[in-house]
């Protein structure tokens, strides 16, 4: 069996070094395609593998096409709108994401982002404190969950809305549920947002939700910016000349809400929230074991096509 690692932004060498046991150990043959900046080297690495490793790489209908051999993907990380479902499931290729594994490095950047917004991104001006903030999380998976422990020890109050997770399992975690969008945005100063980018969610954050924010309101999207309405952003913060927009997602119109709302908006300059070596290693690893089992035993837990 053959596995493929194909990064164009690589996994930390310690990672590599990490994956390569793992596959090793198997008994299976691990290559590399690293630093790749044309589709046709991707397309080329693909064609007799068995299993493929990807972060934030693009695996389309072409690419499976030309990976005749291609019985596993896995996306070391939590997202994976990056990979075709449909042409996976068409190709009879599992694809697996690595659920939990950058959870406490996103939830970290929540709140450097966070402090930073409410300091007024550090412009000689006085802020403010998340001490005893209301803090209302979009989505309680892994990493909402990482937001909320944070939370708690920064002494705010938090709520959460999600509608797959039972309220018993937030109330545990000494967080509020919330049943209503609406409710979540209009009782809380700061809002992280965590949803995933369906055709549901897709641009379902607009200036009616934001708008409802109590005066000071903050948003943090460390999830995708398809999940904001970025026309519905900028008018809601001319409505509203208080409200702050901080996302680890460069918007479309990232240059002109620069431009217009200077210190009230920042974006990372690449999607930074899984970028700590300690995730970087976490999900490397995590996938490699992950295609071993399914290689090996069928085990498919983390299977998201069907």
């Amino acid at each position: 069996m053959k596995v493929l690692v194909a990064t164009e932004k690589p996994f930390a060498a310690v990672a590599v070094d990490g994956i390569r046991q793992v596959i090793d150990e198997a008994g299976y043959e691990l290559v590399l395609l690293e630093k790749y900046t044309d589709k046709a080297d991707l397309l080329k690495a693909v064609a007799d593998v068995d299993a493929l490793i990807i972060r934030s790489d693009k695996v389309d209908n072409e690419v499976l096409d030309a990976a005749k051999n291609l019985k596993i993907v896995v996306r070391a990380g939590a997202g994976y709108d990056n990979v075709d479902l449909a042409a996976a499931t068409a190709h009879n290729v599992c694809v697996q994401n690595t659920p939990g594994q950058n959870s406490n490095a996103v939830a970290e950047l929540v709140f450097g982002m966070a402090i930073m917004a409410m300091r007024n991104m550090y412009n000689g001006t006085s802020g403010s404190e998340l001490k005893e903030k209301t803090l209302g999380i979009q989505a309680f998976g892994q990493v909402g969950r990482n937001v909320a422990r944070i939370a708690k020890g920064l002494g705010m109050e938090i709520s959460a809305i999600d509608p797959y997770c039972p309220a018993e399992a937030m109330i545990e975690a000494g967080v509020k549920p919330v049943d209503d969008v609406k409710e979540l945005y209009r009782n809380n100063k700061v809002v992280s947002i965590h949803i995933p980018a369906t055709p549901e969610t897709k641009k379902s954050i607009g200036c009616e939700l934001i708008t409802l924010m109590p005066k000071g309101g903050l948003i943090v999207n460390t999830a995708r910016k398809e999940v904001i309405d970025e026309d519905g952003l900028v008018e809601a913060m001319r409505q509203r000349p208080d409200i702050k927009y901080v996302a680890d997602v460069r918007p479309d119109n990232a240059e002109a809400m620069i431009a217009e709302f200077g210190d009230r908006v920042f974006f990372t300059p690449k999607k930074m929230g899984a970028q700590t070596s300690e995730a970087n290693i976490n999900a490397g690893i995590a996938a490699a074991h992950q295609i071993v089992a399914f290689l090996r035993d069928g085990i498919d837990r983390f299977r998201v096509n069907k």
